[in-house]
């Protein structure tokens, strides 16, 4: 299998790629950020394991915000 070199893509393909790039980096960046700024009993786990499964390309950052954050409870709601 011959690789292709970026110029060999058509303008879609590169289009593409770089528009998966920009989503993958936005979603962990989002991620990181909310596990920098979560308080650690609001986190399943230990930070320091959850850093690192977010950076695993798109199923690191589902896999925090999806299992990895301890729900609020309706309790801090102001009233």
């Amino acid at each position: 299998m011959v690789k292709k070199k970026w110029n060999d893509l058509t303008d879609a393909q590169q289009t593409a790629i770089l528009i998966l790039a920009s989503v993958q980096v936005s979603l962990a960046a989002t991620a990181w950020t909310d596990l920098a700024v979560r308080p650690p009993e609001k986190v399943r786990g230990s930070k320091g394991k959850w850093a690192a499964i977010i950076a695993i390309n798109f199923i690191g950052p589902a896999l925090y915000f999806w299992r990895g954050r301890v729900p609020d409870s309706g309790d801090s709601r102001p009233s």
